[in-house]
């Protein structure tokens, strides 16, 4: 039987590096493919618009010198786990983000991980009985404690998400068009303030 230190473990081991992570999407970009189980002509299109989502994100993305300040202060040796696949946007909006932190606290390392590949790890880490990602979980590698979680989405989108699917039941995608639209204006700022508290 797996605990969930050895779901931990293995997906530390299994787990890229962001930058690894990038070449993986470009690939399945290049060979009109995308991770995961499922291979449909949509996955595919989302991995590479996602793909294009990153690159800007990586480029654009700004974080203010008191959130630095915070980040880099933070003295806890840390991974970071990201389950994810290449197709989902909610992940193309905030590994950018996530991995610019990372670069800032002096003992983390970030590893992302596909959920498909370690649905037992998804399981404990599940939102509302979903395996929804993007699921961040933070470990204390000294421990091996999970210290906090984020994730699937940045508390404002969580917002509002969930006041649609109140008054409509399921998501639309002209509301996911709209929630795009919101994080392209938010520039990742949400995500900063989140991951504040988190550490905090």
């Amino acid at each position: 039987m797996n605990t969930i230190q050895t779901l931990l473990n293995n997906a530390k081991t299994a787990g890229s590096t962001y930058k690894e992570y990038r070449k993986v999407v470009a690939h399945h970009v290049t060979s009109k493919t995308t991770t995961g189980a499922k291979q449909t002509d949509a996955l595919i299109n989302y991995t590479k618009l996602n793909h294009a989502r990153m690159r800007r994100l990586d480029k654009t993305t700004k974080i203010s010198e008191v959130h630095q300040a915070i980040f880099s202060n933070y003295q806890n040796k840390v991974t970071w786990l990201v389950l994810t696949e290449s197709w989902c946007g909610d992940a193309a909006q905030s590994l950018p983000v996530l991995n610019k932190i990372a670069l800032l606290i002096p003992h983390l390392t970030l590893k992302i991980v596909l959920r498909d590949q370690h649905k037992l790890l998804m399981e404990h880490f599940l939102t509302n009985n979903s395996m929804s990602i993007p699921k961040l979980i933070a470990v204390d590698d000294t421990s091996g404690e999970v210290l906090s979680q984020w994730g699937p989405r940045p508390s404002e989108a969580t917002k509002m998400v969930t006041a649609y699917k109140a008054a409509n039941g399921s998501l639309s995608p002209e509301f996911k068009k709209e929630l795009q639209v919101w994080y392209t204006k938010d520039k990742g700022q949400n995500i900063i303030e989140d991951i504040t508290r988190v550490l905090i």
